[in-house]
């Protein structure tokens, strides 16, 4: 997928767009990986910034699909895996050979994260992790109180009755 196409669906430019981009294609070309139309691959993102939209554009990693999974670390990683050939890779954003003066000027530090050499701002390493479970599709079932549909993992029981987790919350 074209970067273009990539703001077009995240809604602007940033350097966080372009970071995500520069790791996501790098594991991408670290796995020899085609972009996911189902389930064949797993990314397991470390933040829940810009670069998240990237990495789903390129990858096909979604959370509809459940192939995205997200670790609230705060860190610029991202770990894929592929179910077919049982490999993986982490790519971690270190942004070593950023420019001092470009830090502050999002729009030529964008440009600039694109046309880096990825040794120079990303780590790239294989990992070995257990396969991650392929999505569920649950139940379900209608919460007590407010009647709105709820997946069935989620219900908290409130005496005999289902609810949901907001409705568990306010009682």
């Amino acid at each position: 997928m074209r970067y273009e196409e990539i703001i077009q669906f995240h809604g602007h430019d940033c350097p966080g767009l372009a970071m995500g981009y520069k790791m996501a294609t790098a594991a991408m070309d670290g796995l020899a990986s085609l972009r996911a139309e189902d389930e064949e691959l797993v990314a397991i993102v470390e933040n829940d910034a810009c670069g998240v939209d990237a990495l789903q554009c390129v990858t096909g990693c979604t959370f509809g699909k459940g192939n995205l999974l997200f670790r609230d670390y705060g860190k610029h990683v991202y770990s894929i895996y592929s179910r077919s050939t049982r490999k993986g890779v982490r790519v971690y954003f270190h942004g070593r050979g950023i420019p001092e003066a470009l830090r502050d000027n999002h729009g030529e530090l964008a440009k600039w994260i694109l046309g880096a050499a990825n040794d120079s701002i990303l780590a790239v390493t294989p990992i070995s992790i257990p396969e991650p479970e392929p999505a569920r599709i649950m139940a379900s079932i209608p919460c007590a109180i407010c009647g709105e549909n709820v997946m069935e993992s989620r219900i908290r029981q409130q005496g005999e009755v289902p609810t949901c987790i907001p409705c568990h919350e306010e009682q």
